[in-house]
């Protein structure tokens, strides 16, 4: 009994699945229409100069960020969905094997490696944005020790990962 309450239970990834998925497409509708807009703007009101310049260059890598934490719950939606509730589907997945996604371990690392991403993007549009100042290189030190975290942690990861299949072997 408790062990089909278990099998069941795994349908509940599926409440992850679908607020992921509904996340990923609304952060795509958005971008579509941020963008069209920012067209838009730059057709009426072409930059002239290089501060105009670097506001569309921030408000293009604004868009970016936001287009990597749409990819960033797409991969959570179809990784999860694959892993726990299609698991036999798993290789058949194009995404997936792109992604290099085997395991619930493999989804960990590949979240990471976008999460560092985001962070260095977001660096970037502070460095555009506000220029070489003292906050700039705050902000900058607060994200590589994030970073080299995440490092530290995706390498512990790895080395796990790694051990566990030898013993396969």
């Amino acid at each position: 009994m408790i062990d089909k309450l278990f099998r069941n239970s795994r349908l509940l990834v599926l409440v992850t699945v679908l607020v992921s998925t509904i996340a990923a497409i609304l952060l795509y509708a958005a971008n579509v229409y941020i963008v069209f807009k920012i067209i838009i703007d730059f057709v009426l009101q072409v930059p002239a100069t290089p501060d105009e310049g670097k506001i569309l260059a921030v408000k293009l890598l604004k868009v970016l960020d936001m287009l990597l934490i749409a990819v960033t719950f797409q991969i959570i939606a179809v990784g999860l969905f694959r892993l726990f509730i299609k698991p036999d589907t798993c290789k058949e997945s194009t995404l997936l094997a792109v992604l290099e996604i085997r395991d619930f371990h493999d989804l960990k690392i590949t979240l990471i490696q976008v999460a560092i991403v985001i962070l260095v993007v977001m660096f970037l549009e502070q460095a555009v944005e506000v220029g070489a100042s003292l906050e700039t290189l705050y902000y900058g030190l607060a994200i590589s020790v994030i970073i080299a975290s995440a490092v530290f942690a995706f390498k512990g990861m790895e080395h796990a990962g790694h051990s566990s299949t030898r013993r396969e072997d």
